[in-house]
């Protein structure tokens, strides 16, 4: 009775001290991104609003069922300060925006205003409710098939995609190193995402110091191999937009690449921490009497049979990014060593190698670091 006394108020003190620090956390976030942005394009009088189509004056559909040109349709604005007004817009038929509009489609409009006039062109569909929809669908089969870990999952995802939204971008707005930016991040999502699936345990904190370690690991190397390689964050597609950016504001933009690369490999380290760390706590679970040593061959032996898979995994990830680029290659019929020196090649070869050597690297420390806690004397096995 005591004991269940004592350990209600500590989990009760721990709840509270975990709204305080979560509480901090947003309350700085406010603030941190209370940020007078450059403005690079004018956008005074420009919005982006919902609406309907209602009639198509003038199609652009040709004999073959091909679109050329451009389409003149009535819409109804269902939002901004146009909401219920019927207004004439232009569609362009585009890859990248306009839309081919039929009556009832949903469109969002780019909507110029001066004055008594205006000027109303489709931007693109509007996508929002499927969007909505299907995070909806993987967020109820993620809570459903996982219980309560699965919605403590959906809890860390929200995090992370906090973490980077409103935390790593403006670091990276306001001149903060790209890499320690990086670094602060992964270390805050790891150990919230860790917390949230598995408490404060042997488990959870042997996850949380491979994966931040790995991390560190696959950043150094991709600095390395960047140096090496001659390759930098000046070296990207959008370098042009990057500079025009930074010469207003203080962003660093040699580090970015480095930075995106140590935020790419962090789910996959995360997942090879948590899948060693939750081994060799089973086994010891199961056979209590066995030496540190033989924990780390157990450890090791799993994490060889995923070293593979995850690399394999993190480097089908870049090379999907990357499909296009290598279609042209393939179209082109570019020589050898063209393909080898170009800078797109590079960069996803360096991303690759240098998360993989990550997750081999946090297989042996996470193995290590887990062997030595739950046979450790002054370590209990719930923390």
């Amino acid at each position: 009775m005591i004991s269940r006394l004592f350990g209600d108020r500590t989990t009760n003190i721990r709840r509270v001290i975990i709204i305080i620090l979560a509480l901090i956390f947003f309350t700085f976030l406010y603030f941190f991104n209370h940020i007078d942005k450059v403005q690079f394009s004018n956008k005074e009088g420009v919005s982006f609003d919902k609406a309907v189509v209602v009639d198509v004056i003038k199609d652009n559909i040709q004999k073959d069922g091909s679109r050329v040109g451009r389409q003149t349709v009535k819409i109804k604005m269902l939002s901004g300060n146009y909401k219920g007004r019927v207004l004439n817009a232009t569609s362009t038929s585009g890859y990248l925006y306009g839309a081919d509009c039929k009556v009832g489609m949903k469109v969002v409009i780019s909507l110029s205003v001066s004055e008594n006039n205006y000027i109303a062109t489709v931007y693109s569909y509007n996508r929002g409710g499927i969007i909505y929809a299907f995070v909806g669908i993987f967020v109820l089969i993620l809570w459903a098939i996982g219980g309560r870990k699965g919605f403590k999952s959906v809890i860390g995802l929200a995090f992370t995609f906090i973490c980077i939204v409103f935390l790593f971008i403006p670091m990276l707005y306001r001149g903060y190193s790209p890499f320690l930016s990086a670094v602060v991040v992964g270390i805050l999502v790891t150990i919230v995402t860790m917390y949230l699936i598995d408490g404060l345990t042997v488990k959870s904190v042997s996850a949380i110091s491979g994966t931040i370690i790995g991390v560190i690991i696959a950043g150094g190397v991709a600095s390395a191999f960047g140096y090496f390689a001659k390759i930098s964050g000046y070296n990207v597609s959008e370098i042009e937009d990057l500079v025009v950016i930074s010469s207003k504001t203080h962003l660093s933009i040699g580090g970015i690449l480095f930075a995106g690369i140590l935020i790419a490999a962090l789910g996959a380290i995360i997942d090879v921490s948590i899948s060693i760390a939750s081994t060799i706590n089973e086994i010891y679970d199961k056979n209590p009497e066995l030496t540190s040593r033989e924990l780390f061959i157990s450890g090791m032996n799993v994490g060889k049979d995923m070293m593979g898979t995850m690399s394999n995994t993190l480097i089908l990830a870049f090379t999907g990014g990357s499909i296009n680029t290598l279609l042209l290659i393939y179209a082109y019929n570019m020589k050898y060593n063209q393909i080898i020196n170009m800078y797109s090649v590079g960069i996803e070869i360096m991303q690759g190698v240098s998360g993989s050597i990550g997750i081999i690297l946090t297989v042996p420390i996470v193995s290590f670091i887990t062997c030595r806690l739950l046979t450790g004397k002054l370590v209990k096995k719930s923390i």
